[in-house]
């Protein structure tokens, strides 16, 4: 079976597209493959910076013959229904068949399409591809139509089997396909003919080009890494420039620099991003200090001086790089040794963090108002919590996050350490956006899981209070990562937190400073900005409700209704956002192995606004369940709720409390009337302490009398008295195994 071979031969790829390029080509050609009726055995697409290449080997030579069946009108049925189906089917009446079907004899059309040779297919294939292909970002050139990410220059087409090798048929804007290529662009730059994959690959590597990518990411590490430790130094792990360096060489050559002394004071995390942003290179650390002392450049070419021109010439620009994050550093510096960081952040009062939630420093009270009341819930000290949330988004006004915005928060804790403030204030200033996403680690200092909840709480609230929620696959805000990161901080850190209290006052006061303002419109402006900027809105609305009672507020804003209006949207926001969390909740605890429908059943119960209580329910019932009495208990469960929904339907009446022992007949109910006795007392104190799991280990006792009654008693008796008080019974074991979840949510 033959053997395809295509190459796109074109200028430089970017290296971010690479990998989603070669993706879609295989994915692209092989759907049309198949489509079109051919069979493959497997596929592979490669990348390098000036060609896409996809190979696949165990080609079928030809789509087979397909024929058709296909019911026509009745041969009694009008004329204008025979002529459409004769159009649909391509044939003309002579070529129609009548047959005998139930209600008299129809048209029959036989339609036969041949099969069509692997090559035409092919042609037909990668044309469309190229048309059609989904770059990010396309340019023409010349006077043709093709779009391509770069000019594309040439094609490569090429079927072999046992035989030989033909080329594709196949002419796109002039670009004719062919059997040649062309080796790296500066050692071996004329093109050569191959005759299949093998011949290709090899000839490429004899022509100064790595094909595979991954073989170039192995190439740059092993080499970088033995650069560094040949001078007892360290290449620093950086796994997203790795592959993206891969893909801007054809043939990495890996050199080695250091860096001039008079940069060697500047923080690691400075010198690391300003070398990897603009130079693409990857630091070297000395394991000792853990200072950045060198750079590992790549190159896509040998010299005859061993990069020695190369590396010259790298150096004269990181020196210009390294000059600018010093004068930045250095600058930074001078304003917190002088003004202090909240001189720095003072800037902030003009920087607009959304234009209905206010400025930044407005968040920032906010934030400092909240992170405040969070401290004693975390174990932190409420003045540094509040100190800590003044300044922790200070940093985004120095010069060094202008340049280098990844570093807001680590810069702010380089600052905060000089101006001399605590090492708790210094680590929130870092941690207070964590968690970033599923793998970033979470804080655990208090002070630092003060401010970062505070800081979430507030986004979360704000955007909810002015209605933009995340919708479908949009979330401009990052909303969803904001609530997974309260999740991961609250059950990280094991803490109790109740969102419908706490996020109610927030909403409240955000609704009070966005809508309110709204409403009076003919207050006073300063008014008006002093109820926007407070974090107690409410308080300032009541002491000056008197001066706003006039005719055209009477109606509105000095009746109580109003403030009653408030804080029901208040509450359904509230309630809005812990269904949110909810969500959040269900995808994180699915990542931790826990069942959708136990998540579920511990969701449907009380206090499922406290999110370690939630989770503290759910990993207990998803144990208890891998168990066999558990399994069990589940089923004796089923069977009483059972019984007992369908005799409280039919009855009209909830059977929910009275059973007495004294009306059991048997030792199997007298035994289970015990069993629930000392279940409910020993539930009591495990529920309360939320031992969930000893709960769950309690009712587990309770699979074998629920066995045994079942077994040994008619629920229907035939004396009423006795029938009540059985379902009163099966009411007892429903609300007990109810305690710990709605078991009714478990599949099944």
């Amino acid at each position: 079976m033959p053997e395809l071979l295509i190459e796109l031969f074109s200028e430089e790829i970017p290296a971010r597209m690479q990998a989603m390029a070669r993706d879609t080509l295989r994915k692209m050609v092989t759907d049309g493959l198949v489509e079109a009726g051919l069979t493959y055995g497997h596929a592979q697409a490669f990348s390098t910076p000036r060609r896409l290449v996809l190979v696949i080997e165990g080609l079928s030579t030809e789509s087979p013959t397909l024929r058709e069946e296909r019911k026509g009108p009745a041969t009694t049925a009008p004329e204008a229904a025979l002529q459409g189906f004769l159009r649909s089917t391509g044939l003309t009446l002579d070529q129609l068949e009548k047959r005998d079907d139930k209600k008299g004899q129809v048209w029959f059309a036989v339609i036969e399409k041949p099969g069509r040779a692997a090559p035409e297919i092919v042609a037909e294939v990668l044309e469309k591809t190229i048309r059609s292909f989904p770059w990010p970002k396309s340019m023409r050139w010349g006077n043709g139509t093709l779009k391509w990410v770069r000019p594309l220059h040439s094609i490569l087409c090429l079927l072999s089997d046992d035989t030989g090798a033909s080329v594709v048929d196949l002419d796109i804007d002039g670009i004719k396909a062919g059997a040649t290529t062309a080796g790296h662009r500066f050692m071996a730059p004329d093109r050569f003919t191959v005759t299949g994959f093998a011949d290709y690959a090899a000839k490429l590597k004899a022509a100064k080009v790595v094909l595979d990518s991954a073989e170039r990411e192995a190439m740059i590490w092993h080499d970088a890494t033995q650069l560094a430790f040949a001078k007892g130094l360290e290449l620093v792990e950086d796994r997203g420039l790795l592959t993206e360096v891969a893909g801007l060489v054809e043939f990495p050559v890996a050199l080695m620099g250091a860096i001039a002394e008079d940069f060697l004071h500047l923080p690691p995390e400075v010198l690391q991003t300003s070398m990897r942003e603009h130079q693409k290179f990857f630091s070297v650390k000395n394991p000792k200090t853990g200072r950045i002392e060198g750079f590992v450049t790549v190159a896509n070419r040998e010299t005859a001086d061993h990069g020695a021109t190369i590396l010259k010439g790298n150096l004269k620009v990181l020196s210009a790089r390294l000059s600018d994050a010093r004068f930045f550093w250095e600058h930074d510096l001078r304003v917190v040794k002088t003004e202090g960081l909240e001189g720095m952040g003072a800037g902030l009062a003009n920087v607009t963090f959304h234009n209905k939630l206010g400025s930044q420093k407005a968040r920032i009270e906010r934030i400092a108002a909240l992170a405040r009341e969070i401290a004693p819930l975390v174990g932190a000290d409420p003045d540094q919590a509040e100190k800590a949330a003044r300044v922790v988004k200070s940093d985004l006004r120095s010069a060094m996050v202008g340049e280098f915005p990844e570093l807001q928060g680590l810069m702010g804790s380089y600052y905060a350490r000089a101006q001399g403030l605590p090492e708790a204030v210094a680590n929130a200033c870092k941690g207070h956006y964590s968690p970033l996403g599923p793998s970033d680690a979470v804080p655990s200092e208090p002070v630092t899981v003060a401010v970062a909840l505070a800081d979430k709480i507030d986004t979360l609230t704000g955007f909810w209070a002015i209605d933009e929620k995340p919708t479908g696959s949009k979330d401009p805000f990052a909303l969803r990562r904001a609530a997974l990161g309260v999740i991961r901080l609250v059950l990280g850190n094991g803490l109790k937190w109740r969102l419908s209290t706490d996020y109610l006052v927030e909403i409240r006061g955000h609704l009070y400073r966005t809508k309110a303002p709204e409403i009076l419109s003919a207050a006073s402006p300063a008014l008006i900005q002093q109820i926007r900027r407070s974090t107690n809105p409410m308080e300032i609305w009541e002491k000056n409700k008197d001066c706003l009672r006039d005719a055209e507020f009477d109606a509105l804003v000095a009746r109580e209704e109003y403030y009653a209006k408030l804080d029901e949207i208040a509450r359904d926001l509230t309630s809005d956002l812990i269904s949110f969390f909810h969500d959040r909740l269900k995808v994180f605890l699915k990542d931790e192995g826990i069942r959708h429908d136990v998540i579920d059943a511990v969701l449907a119960m009380p206090g499922n606004d406290d999110l370690t209580l939630v989770v503290k329910r759910a990993e207990a019932l998803s144990a208890f369940l891998k168990t066999e009495d558990g399994t069990n208990l589940i089923q004796g469960f089923k069977r009483a709720n059972n019984i007992l929904t369908q005799a409280e339907a039919k009855d009209g009446v909830e059977y929910s409390f009275g059973a007495d022992v004294k009306f059991a007949e048997g030792e199997a109910e007298r035994a289970l009337f015990a069993a629930l006795d000392a279940a409910e007392a020993a539930l009591a104190p495990a529920m309360q302490s939320e031992d969930f799991a000893t709960a769950m280990a309690e009712m587990a006792k309770l699979r074998a009398p629920i066995d045994a009654f079942f077994t040994a008693v008619q629920i229907n008796a035939e004396n009423p008295i006795v029938r009540r008080n059985r379902l009163n019974l099966l009411s007892r074991i429903r609300q007990i195994c109810q305690s710990v979840a709605d078991l009714t949510k478990l599949d099944g």
